[in-house]
Order: structure tokens, then sequence, then C-alpha cells
């Protein structure tokens, strides 16, 4: 398992009965998680001192309820090249804050790879929510398109840029549907170094598009395929769907990149659990890594 380990601003601090206790710098917020389906004992004093708990509903959805968390507050991160990122976290509905603190295990590996490359590095993030992928290939040094069909989630994601000192970094800020931008980069004859994926398990498009993970990421990745430059340096794709274990990424990039040189190896990506030493599973990732 790649386990986001380097965090000094987060931790998840326990979990049990489908929840998650965790740590956004000096709040304490109490989410629902799937994969907590054991029920330990909850020992730890901070199970009742929480800033913010997301019920969830039984007839879907949920609310946040809040006791002394303000609006908005940001967390940092420190990348192995010694770059520091700033996230500005605010809970918005169906639970989120505004970050996946997992994703830290792809950022380290990747910003180290932009860094070593040696030459200039393209580098194409699709669904890129708030941007930590964006911003962790930009502070490598890296130019990067940044696509999104959410309006909202890019602007919050050039928000984290300035916050970050990557105001005036080479970031390309594109609003529209992944796929749709994915053909017509490929008919302008573009190309780029590095692709980053993290698609939904189901979405709509900003023209009503609809997408389910299992139908459309295998002709997604094909079509990414083309964008790929003569020496690719990686292609990596998250997945939170459960069907889509770490061995069917493997064998989709493996078949979808045949052409390329290079090898695939994917694994469940995970968050240490700090009251006990384990690890709470977060989805899994697949990478290639060009030769």
């Amino acid at each position: 398992m790649w386990i986001a380990n380097g965090w000094k601003d987060y931790e998840v601090i326990d979990c049990s009965s489908g929840e998650k206790l965790e740590r956004w710098g000096k709040y304490m917020l109490l989410r629902p998680d799937p994969q907590v389906i054991w029920d330990t004992p909850k020992k730890d004093k901070h199970w009742k001192k929480l800033n913010g708990h997301y019920h969830r509903s039984s007839k879907g959805g949920g609310e946040w309820e809040f006791f002394d968390l303000p609006n908005e507050w940001s967390i940092t991160y420190l990348l192995p090249i010694n770059k520091k990122l700033t996230f500005n976290l605010k809970p918005f509905s169906f639970k989120h804050t505004g970050l996946f603190p997992e994703q830290a295990a792809n950022w380290d590996w990747f910003s180290q790879k932009i860094k070593q490359a040696g030459r200039p590095i393209k580098v194409l993030n699709l669904f890129a929510y708030t941007g930590g992928a964006t911003l962790a290939a930009a502070a490598a040094g890296a130019s990067v398109t940044h696509v999104d069909a959410s309006k909202g989630m890019v602007a919050w994601a050039k928000e984290n840029a300035v916050s970050s000192g990557l105001g005036d970094a080479p970031i390309r800020w594109i609003v529209d549907d992944c796929v749709k931008f994915v053909e017509r980069e490929i008919r302008r004859g573009n190309h780029y170094d590095a692709i980053i994926m993290d698609p939904p398990s189901y979405g709509r498009g900003p023209k009503g598009e609809i997408w389910k993970i299992e139908e459309a990421v295998y002709p997604l990745i094909k079509l990414c395929a083309q964008l790929l430059s003569d020496k690719p340096l990686f292609f990596l794709i998250n997945s939170y769907t459960t069907g889509l274990q770490p061995a069917v990424l493997t064998y989709m990039l493996s078949t979808a990149l045949a052409d390329f040189h290079g090898r695939v190896e994917s694994n469940e990506i995970g968050l240490p659990v700090s009251s006990n030493g384990l690890v709470l599973p977060c989805g899994a990732s697949g990478r290639f890594e060009g030769k």
C-alpha cells in the first residue's frame, strides 16, 4: 500500500462505526467513511471534542453540524522536493472539505519524478478538483493544464495556487468536460509528458453529460494515450470506485499504453491512523512510469 505519511497538519486520529475522526490543522472533524465497517471502542478524548460532524441521512446525502468551526481555514503540506503547498479548506455539501489528503502519496511520487526529469515537463490534470495534484506538479517545475467541469472548483484551485505562492506558475485553468477537452486536444495535435486523472464514479459535465466510470474510463485512457509525447514521464489514474481494484488499473494502463516503453504498478492508497498504528484504505492508484 502507498501510505500518505508525510502530513503534519492532518491526521486520522481514529475510526469506528462507519466514521473517521480527523484533525485538519487544529480542528477536529467527524465524517462518514464506508470503508470503516468495524466497531472498535472510542477511547480517544477527541471523539467528544469535535468542531464539526457530518451526519449522513438515511435518505441519501446528509448535513453538517458545526461546533466552533470557521467558514474557511488553511493547512499546509511539505513536498519531498522542499516546496510547501497551502490548501484553503471549507466544509461543503456531501461531507467534503476540498482536499483528499491520501493523494499526498502520489504528490510525493510524481513531484520527485518531475524535479529529476532534467527536461521541461507538460502535465495534463483531468478531473482536477481543487488542484492538489496541479500544485504539486507546478511546484516541481512542470507547466500544467488543469481541467475540471466545475467552475467553482477551478476558482477554488486558483485560490490554492495563490496561497501556495504559485499564482504566476505556468498553469492553464480550463472549465470543460474532460472527455471533450481531450478530444479537442487530439485534433489540435497537442501532447503532454504526463497525465493525471482522478475520475468520479458518477458525474455530470457542464452540459449534463453523464459519466459512469466503469463504462467511460478505459475509452478515456485510450484517448489520453494519443496525447502522450514520444517519451512520457508518467501516467497516473486514481479510483475511489470499489469495483476498480489495483489489478484492474494495472490491466487498463498496461493495455492502453502498450505502445510506450515503461512499467505499470498499482496499489491501494491509505492514511495512517495515529491511535493504533493501522492504516485506513482510501482507494487505489495506478502508475505508469516511462523508461
